[in-house]
């Protein structure tokens, strides 16, 4: 009788085990996250911050990991969510914990971070340098060989030295090999600042060495003149991005894409406009240069006053006026918007603005055409952010079309007081008959996909100027 009940105990357990929707072999089962982000059109990445990485020139994003994901996920058909993140272990575990779909930034391939992570084909090759000061009176000496003799050439000059490094990197185990080769001491200090900060201590006589890939120094050597960078401590390297060690199929569309893609001129120019052009001394030496300078215009000061009278954070607002005329005063768009806030002929008119005004008095005018458009969305729209996105739609796209979206979405079962996956369907719709047919819609057609962008992008690069711009 036991044998008999202890037999059909099993036999039931195998039933209801392989009827479970939550047993293990559904828990373990792979996700493919390239067709996740295909789903949901939409890239997660991290990069660092940096003057060759990513970072704001006169409000516009730049960097060559930033162009350079821009231009993979173009191949994709998606978006881009761009996070920073400048410390290397915290990268790491996002990417494992899946708050990221890839890392974006130049990471050094070794056979060590090969057993957590799937690497890409190389995006380029680099070596480590060593990054010292040069003599205080090197701008008197004669020769380069004279400067040099002041410098540390020779690796075995390297015992008893105090080296900073950013926590995380190679560099510690490079010199770790180091160190043994030179059978002598050195000092390693594993920092939580950013290779590019580091050498900026270096330069300000705080700390007499780091390390950085050349490629990094070498911009750096740009900005600070009194720094010398031309001590390798390493071999080439292969420099590449990285995603989870289970995602094959995600590092193989990655390897496919770049295989095409580093034999363009869109390549070669991305590359060049970064690592070789001589503009970029000029650029890093800006005040409008995010890293270090801070401003993002010419006009901060009079879009931090008028941001005030509507409520906004500045930046928000920064961030649509570069949308709408990228921070050029006079600039006069084809249907004849002028100005930084492209103001149309009848608002111009209305706000008292002409060819004349001044930028202060451009700025104030758009701003109290968005106070008056936000008095009049229904009180329903309570939400602050989204206050604020139908008040962008309905300045770049009429408020009597949003107003017809807001139909459509009721009609329609979604949210009429939530812009995002709801309200913006519709705009963006609203150029299909089935849409601008219906007997809700008032207004007519309409070019919805231009504002559905417009909200989309202002929000995108404020994001941006929020993590690289001090508020």
């Amino acid at each position: 009788m036991k044998k008999i009940l202890l037999i059909t105990l099993i036999f039931t357990a195998l039933i209801y085990g392989c009827r479970n929707p939550y047993g293990k072999a559904k828990r373990n089962k792979k996700v493919d996250l390239l067709d996740s982000i295909l789903k949901r059109k939409k890239i997660i990445a991290l990069t660092d911050y940096s003057s060759n990485t990513y970072f704001i020139y006169r409000g516009q994003r730049m960097g060559y990991q930033y162009e350079l994901l821009q231009a993979f996920a173009k191949y994709l058909g998606v978006s881009v969510d761009l996070r920073i993140e400048a410390n290397l272990d915290s990268s790491f575990r996002y990417l494992q914990e899946g708050r990221a779909d890839l890392l974006a930034m130049g990471l050094t391939v070794t056979k060590r971070r090969k057993k957590f992570l799937r690497f890409t084909e190389p995006i380029y090759y680099t070596r480590q340098v060593l990054v010292q000061r040069k003599p205080k009176n090197y701008k008197k000496m004669a020769t380069a060989d004279e400067i040099s003799s002041h410098l540390i050439r020779n690796l075995i000059n390297l015992g008893g030295q105090t080296i900073y490094i950013q926590k995380g990197s190679v560099y510690y185990r490079q010199l770790l090999n180091l160190e043994n080769s030179i059978g002598d001491t050195i000092h390693i200090v594993q920092d939580t600042l950013s290779p590019e900060m580091l050498i900026q201590e270096v330069a300000e006589h705080k700390i007499d060495y780091t390390v950085a890939d050349e490629i990094v120094a070498n911009n750096s050597a740009k900005i600070y003149p009194n720094i010398d960078v031309k001590t390798p401590i390493s071999f080439l390297q292969k420099i590449a991005w990285a995603v989870r060690k289970d995602q094959k199929h995600l590092a193989d569309t990655l390897d496919d894409w770049l295989r095409i893609f580093n034999k363009t001129l869109e390549s070669r120019l991305l590359y060049n406009k970064y690592f070789k052009n001589m503009r970029v001394k000029q650029l890093v030496r800006s005040k409008y240069f995010s890293y270090t300078g801070g401003m993002l215009s010419p006009y901060d000061k009079q879009i931090k006053k008028a941001a005030k009278k509507i409520g906004w954070d500045w930046r928000l607002l920064a961030s649509m006026i570069y949308q709408e005329s990228e921070f050029k005063p006079h600039v006069k768009s084809w249907v004849g918007a002028y100005g930084l806030m492209q103001l149309m002929p009848e608002a111009m008119k209305e706000y008292d603005v002409t060819e004349n005004s001044s930028p202060a008095q451009q700025i104030n005018a758009g701003v109290e055409l968005l106070k008056s458009i936000e008095k009049q969305l229904p009180p329903a729209i309570s939400d602050s952010i989204e206050k604020i996105k139908f008040t962008l739609a309905s300045y770049n796209g009429g408020l009597g079309h949003i107003l017809d979206a807001r139909r459509l979405a009721k009609k329609y079962g979604k949210n009429p007081n939530v812009w995002d996956n709801n309200v913006d369907f519709f705009v963006l719709h609203l150029s299909e008959k089935k849409y601008y047919h219906d007997p809700v819609v008032r207004n007519g057609y309409m070019r919805g996909w231009e504002t559905y962008a417009f909200v989309k992008d202002i929000f995108s690069r404020y994001n941006s100027y929020k993590t690289l711009i001090d508020k």
